[in-house]
């Protein structure tokens, strides 16, 4: 029947009723009806609660836990993006002597290997609306006691690492109570590196994991061009180490480019399913989707704080030539060099994960620091390198960040 006939199907019978029995029953079904009409709506109000409590903050949280609320002096709260900024000229730079921290490896200190301008040391990283404190030590190292704080990546995360030890260790006394559990150089190859702050019983550790997914030999009877495979639906053989953190900082990016992968034989596999035809790009976000998934099983967000930084952009005139340009100055404009498909990715996984993940945003703050890349003052002055950087320098901005979070310490932009 049509709604049309059901509706004069229900008037002709109103008009023929008039009895008390029949309003009796026609007032019970209204209220029958009603109820049910409440009921229904109850049901959606909660539908919609449950969603926004469990759904929406999943959702969101990638793209805001770089905002950092505060309240000023009326109460009122309002929140910071704390790599919506510029950098500042701040005399108090840098934060340590590279030459007196033996946890610099020696390819990172550009003072130390013959740098002789050092205007690229003294430049703050100044949010627009609030201020990044200064690192209280002391204060650090009473909170990292009993703890441990792990970097998961690649050589950008190891210079992260190294930046921290360094930053640390200006508040220990006894400097020999700071030193590597194996009694290892800091060195490239290493997979494992651990700094052990004896005095307070805590751990600064570092993974080398550049695709954070297992590297494995090509497969049986795989085409000669593959000589190996990146497993992209199996995290990291050493994971299992990753797990009993206090503090987790991941990175991945710089080795997920053609010459790395394609040049070196390398092709991707799912499963026994060798994907020879699948883009990086798809590659990379389908090992962020593994990552994803062994974070939101394996690791205890009341007991573990994590962090994924985003990637770092270079500063090359010609890598192919490998043609370096270190400039004077942090650049002016950034053009385009705040972009980076990596760094979507990780928002776009990131946001649908369980686990809240504090995404370091830290690709546009990092695009103007032409003037803070190693160059030619490394170790292998023969070599240029506008990829990583000096140490003191940009990787130590990423680690006050990742302190304030830890202590929660943003404060109101100073007037």
């Amino acid at each position: 029947m049509s709604s049309f006939n059901r509706i004069h199907s229900f008037k002709q019978r109103a008009t023929h009723v008039g009895s008390p029995r029949f309003s009796r029953k026609s007032w019970v079904s209204r209220f029958f009806c009603t109820l049910i009409a409440i009921g229904s709506l109850v049901s959606f109000l909660l539908a919609i609660g449950c969603g926004y409590v469990y759904v929406l903050p999943n959702l969101t949280h990638a793209l805001h836990d770089h905002e950092y609320r505060f309240s000023n002096s009326n109460g009122s709260a309002y929140a910071c993006d704390v790599f919506d900024g510029n950098w500042v000229l701040d005399d108090s730079y840098p934060l340590y002597n590279a030459s007196e921290c033996p946890f610099v490896e020696q390819g990172f200190n550009c003072l130390g290997n013959g740098r002789m301008d050092e205007d690229y040391l003294k430049w703050r990283w100044k949010p627009k609306y609030c201020d990044i404190p200064r690192v209280n030590v002391q204060h650090v190292l009473e909170t990292l006691r009993n703890k441990r704080v792990v970097f998961v990546g690649d050589s950008m995360s190891r210079s992260q690492w190294e930046s921290l030890i360094c930053l640390l260790m200006t508040g220990v006394e006894d400097k020999e109570s700071v030193y590597e559990v194996n009694d290892n150089v800091i060195t490239k190859q290493i997979r494992f590196l651990g700094v052990r702050f004896s005095s307070f019983n805590f751990t600064v550790e570092f993974y080398r994991s550049v695709f954070l997914v297992q590297h494995n030999w090509a497969p049986r009877n795989a085409p000669k061009r593959v000589r190996s495979t990146l497993l992209l639906d199996r995290l990291d053989d050493i994971s299992e180490e990753w797990i009993d953190s206090d503090v987790l900082v991941f990175n991945s990016g710089q080795w997920w480019v053609p010459g790395k992968l394609f040049g070196t034989g390398c092709y991707f596999q799912v499963g026994e399913s060798l994907k020879l035809g699948m883009t990086i790009a798809t590659a990379f976000r389908t090992a962020l989707q593994t990552w994803a998934s062994w974070v939101d099983s394996m690791i205890n967000p009341e007991k573990t704080q994590i962090f994924f930084r985003t990637f770092e952009p270079s500063h090359w005139r010609n890598l192919t030539l490998r043609q370096c340009n270190v400039t004077k100055l942090p650049l002016p404009e950034i053009e385009g060099k705040d972009l980076s498909p990596f760094s979507d990715a990780v928002f776009e996984v990131v946001n649908g994960m369980m686990a809240p993940v504090t995404v370091l945003h830290v690709t546009p703050m990092s695009a103007f620091r032409s003037d803070a890349h190693v160059g030619t003052w490394s170790d292998r002055p023969s070599l240029s390198d506008c990829s990583h950087w000096c140490l003191p320098g940009v990787p130590d901005i990423w680690n006050e960040i990742v302190i304030s979070y830890l202590l929660g310490e943003y404060r109101p932009a100073s007037k």
